[in-house]
């Protein structure tokens, strides 16, 4: 009898895909995507992307921008991260659910997105974007993540 579990369990975990997660290729896609896009609206950005457990896997503080601009990004992608769903998402459900701002990992002005893979179904971490108006952070982090043939949200 333990040999037949020991067995299944072997051939369970060999056959076991693993999960999608962010890898630096991806990431770097990201920040470029971000970059291009700031650059052709002559703005200037800081970019972080973290992966699901919102640590940084690539970022770029362009031109312009202080080491504050570049935390209130990591913030940014680490609340999107945690999360689930962008800050712009996060500014409405404060609206509506109070003491929602005051949550651990919220952060309630718009320029952090989610990053899912390209079928949208795993979600693999996020993109924090700050330096500009939010609603141009916002569009500049969905820049990024479209760029890298991800997705900022499920289908």
């Amino acid at each position: 009898m333990r040999a037949a579990i020991l067995l299944i369990l072997v051939a369970t975990a060999a056959s076991a895909q693993p999960a999608p997660s962010l890898d630096a290729k991806s990431a770097q896609a990201i920040v470029a995507g971000c970059a291009a896009h700031s650059t052709a609206k002559q703005q200037s950005h800081a970019i972080v992307v973290v992966d699901g457990g919102g640590h940084v896997v690539a970022a770029l503080r362009m031109d312009g921008n202080g080491t504050g601009i570049f935390d209130f990004s990591l913030a940014k992608a680490q609340a999107a991260a945690a999360w689930g769903f962008s800050t712009a998402q996060m500014l409405e459900n404060s609206r509506g659910t109070p003491g929602f701002a005051d949550a651990p990992h919220v952060v309630i002005v718009p320029g952090g997105v989610p990053v899912f893979t390209s079928d949208g179904k795993t979600r693999i971490g996020a993109v924090g974007v700050s330096g500009e108006a939010p609603a141009d952070d916002a569009a500049c982090a969905e820049a990024g993540v479209k760029a890298a043939g991800l997705r900022s949200t499920r289908p």
